[in-house]
């Protein structure tokens, strides 16, 4: 039977091992030529990621789950002692309550004031008042004719006392107000809610940790997808775009998945001279934050390089020993030849070869498990 890898013909034969007869294939291996490719080692993050601190100091009442649980958006997470601060709002609205009973009687005063004026109430005299009442229909009349005092200046002098006492009892509600106000913030800063929907990685605390402000509390992440973050040096960066497809690999899936170019980084370490590529893998992707990923970076202006691909079956690999083929001979017998295996292709089904082949030799695919020197055609 004949059939084609990577353009080379292929025969299928039949080998003889110990008397006994296997199937497998004799390829012929030849150049490959392959764009450049930079392969640059990286760690898988998830979509988002936040780290929820502590805003109050006190002592931690309540945790929602532990790691690996899964919340809903505005779920409460965590919950900071607030024995102290709700004793500062009773206070605080005592305080506005007075500030409250202040203004309604200043404003009391002042109607007071606009509709019954105290420069013409008569002053209680003992007589039934007749002192007071002479001294308003003659005295203060004679006198504002005579230059002697002015009662609507002294009229609208008391208005605007009782005006501006009312202002500043306003004042002050509206200063007891927002003290409530501060204090139910504190309140708010006391309790950590979960901004989307998402997982617990991390706890740094337990129920029962003193915290002060600043101090972390959990590590929460939307989990739907994963990303592959890396630092690309900046020499590469021009390679990528948004939306472009690379290939990855993750240790847990074993082979090579496309990943999509989500993030580039506007601005470049100073330190380490790379630019930080985040790269979105397919919905599924098996992994978690923390492992360790490669992408394959194609240098698309370089020249294509020419190496030898064969495919993994070809490979035999004995306990403790290095990669190796069998190689046929001008005498048609199977000889086996170490290679040095360079990166996977084909989605990891064939693997490059640095050194061990060249291109004409002969090798057997799918080569028997108990193969000995010797071994010939039929």
């Amino acid at each position: 039977m004949l059939r084609r890898f990577s353009g080379i013909l292929v025969l299928s034969l039949g080998l003889l091992a110990g008397g006994e007869t296997f199937s497998s294939e004799i390829i012929e291996v030849g150049a490959h030529k392959d764009v450049e490719h930079v392969y640059l080692g990286g760690s898988v993050v998830p979509y988002k990621e936040v780290t929820l601190s502590a805003q109050m100091p006190g002592r931690v009442e309540y945790l929602a789950g532990d790691e690996g649980d899964t919340f809903s958006a505005g779920t409460l997470l965590v919950t900071i002692s607030d024995e102290d601060l709700l004793a500062k709002r009773k206070s605080a609205v005592a305080q506005y309550d007075q500030a409250v009973a202040a203004l309604q009687n200043s404003q009391v005063q002042y109607n007071r004031e606009l509709w019954s004026p105290r420069t013409e109430n008569p002053t209680q005299m003992p007589g039934m008042g007749m002192p007071g009442i002479f001294d308003q229909m003659f005295t203060k009349k004679m006198g504002d004719s005579l230059g002697y005092g002015d009662t609507d200046v002294q009229r609208q002098a008391d208005l605007y006392n009782s005006g501006a006492t009312v202002n500043q009892a306003q004042s002050q509600v509206r200063s007891a107000r927002e003290a409530i106000n501060e204090i139910d913030a504190k309140l708010r800063d006391t309790r950590s809610i979960a901004p989307f929907n998402g997982t617990i990685i991390k706890k740094m605390v337990e129920v029962g940790d003193t915290v002060q402000p600043g101090m972390p509390l959990i590590s929460y992440a939307n989990m739907d997808y994963i990303r592959i973050r890396t630092e690309v040096p900046v020499r590469l960066v021009p390679y990528l775009k948004l939306g472009d497809t690379v290939k990855a690999y993750l240790d847990v899936s074993g082979m090579m998945i496309p990943a999509k170019v989500a993030q580039i980084y506007p601005l470049a370490d100073k330190s380490k001279h790379t630019v930080t590529v985040k790269f979105d893998l397919p919905i599924g992707t098996q992994g978690v934050p923390g492992m360790y990923a490669e992408v394959s970076i194609p240098v698309k202006n370089s020249k294509p390089t020419t190496s030898i691909v064969i495919p993994r079956s070809s490979i035999l690999k004995h306990m403790g020993s290095l990669p190796s083929v069998l190689v046929m001979n001008n005498k048609n017998e199977a000889e086996l030849h170490v290679v040095r295996l360079g990166k996977k292709v084909e989605g990891g089904t064939s693997f490059t070869v640095l050194s061990g082949l060249k291109p004409g030799d002969r090798i057997v695919d799918h080569p028997p498990k108990n193969w000995k020197p010797g071994t010939v055609i039929k």
